[in-house]
């Protein structure tokens, strides 16, 4: 079986968690046979094909962007010429230029959507673009919600229950590399040995200004990994609170993100926007045995975070509820503990990639049945039919 992934960034030019979870994808089910492909648009010179764990990502020039949407006209002939070499199209939602790319390259392979998130902050563009998104959605074939939290709030999808999937995201922990002891004695000495830990790009809708707040005249070490349009804005904030308890790093590289998540005490993760659709770094932090910090925001965050199970759940936007729960962990390190090992046993669970990749080749082997006529039973159990919003 051959899938074409469309998303509009991929590695090796991007790191997020988009792209892990396409990567995740690809590795998984290549292991079942599947042979894959990701086309992305990329700002680089050098766009030769490339091989990467084991499959193809094939890149195109990035053109121009219009409020974050990224745009090229080579990738309209590519995903037409990819798409005929494939047996399944698998799209990367939300991308409003892949939406009138699937049409403009007329694909008529069997298609499914992984629908990662609603479109939040674009809210006059976004009624502009109604038309296309639903014309969209109603064309392809099934449409994947990462989590049944994020199936049951989004208004989007619950106009789709026909067609609608839960299959949730999943990691391998052996696709990340061994802490090495140097790293680890490096970074035990710079953060100390008791720390609450980020990670992730620094974006609006992270909530990471209410957790400087959070901390401001507490003592609680924060160590926060990652780069992005906030970060500047953020450690002005620190500047302007005082705040010594709080180490901004910078993007790192996976060693010694690895290595800081070995080291953490706890995972702090105060996204307060239905943005974070589900966060993959705060997988990371389950998968690793941390005890979580997040915000009730009716997405994935909260059905990784199992309130009073694997962590704490806390109102978004609320610093006081925030630091609450801060000191509740730092206090109390038989709960922190029997929390992370918690965390770590739901991940097994619930969150490989070894099942979210036979999830997929379930729904792919549907789809195809589907257009071959064939009957066919559902990967998955369809989701009810939610009321609107």
């Amino acid at each position: 079986m051959r899938v074409l992934h469309f998303y509009k960034t991929y590695y090796p030019d991007t790191v997020g968690g988009v792209e892990q979870t396409i990567r995740q994808m690809c590795v998984g089910t290549g292991r079942l046979g599947v042979t894959n492909t990701v086309l992305s648009l990329s700002r680089e010179k050098n766009l030769q094909p490339i091989a990467f764990e084991g499959h193809t990502v094939h890149r195109v020039p990035l053109d121009f962007e219009i409020a974050s949407n990224a745009c090229s006209y080579a990738a309209l002939g590519a995903l037409a010429r990819l798409a005929r070499e494939a047996d399944v199209v698998h799209y990367h939602f939300p991308w409003p230029f892949m939406d009138l790319a699937h049409f403009v390259a007329r694909v008529r392979k069997p298609t499914v959507v992984s629908y990662h998130s609603d479109i939040v902050r674009q809210k006059n563009l976004l009624r502009l673009y109604q038309p296309l998104k639903h014309r969209f959605l109603r064309s392809v074939d099934a449409i994947v919600a990462a989590s049944p939290n994020y199936l049951a709030s989004s208004a989007v999808l619950a106009r789709y229950p026909g067609k609608a999937r839960v299959i949730t995201y999943g990691l391998d922990q052996a696709s990340y590399p061994q802490p090495d002891p140097a790293r680890l004695a490096y970074w035990r000495e710079r953060v100390g040995p008791k720390f609450f830990l980020f990670v992730g790009v620094l974006r609006y809708y992270k909530g990471l200004h209410v957790l400087l707040d959070a901390v401001a005249g507490t003592e609680y070490p924060v160590v926060i990994v990652g780069a992005g349009p906030e970060e500047a804005a953020l450690k002005a904030q620190a500047a302007r609170l005082g705040l010594k308890n709080v180490l901004f790093t910078g993007a790192l590289d996976e060693e010694d993100k690895v290595a800081l998540l070995t080291l953490a005490y706890a995972f702090a993760f105060p996204s307060h926007l239905r943005s974070e659709a589900f966060g993959v770094s705060l997988l990371e932090g389950a998968m690793y045995g941390k005890p979580m910090i997040s915000c009730e925001i009716g997405t994935g965050t909260s059905y990784i975070n199992i309130a009073g199970e694997t962590g704490l759940v806390v109102p978004p936007d609320d610093a006081p509820a925030l630091r609450a729960a801060l000191r509740t962990l730092w206090n109390d390190p038989e709960l922190a503990r029997a929390m992370g090992g918690n965390a770590a046993r739901r991940f097994e669970e619930v969150f490989t990639s070894a099942q979210m990749a036979a999830d997929y080749m379930a729904l792919y082997r549907e789809v195809l049945a589907k257009h071959a006529g064939a009957p066919h039973a559902p990967a998955t159990p369809l989701a009810p039919p939610v009321t609107p919003e």
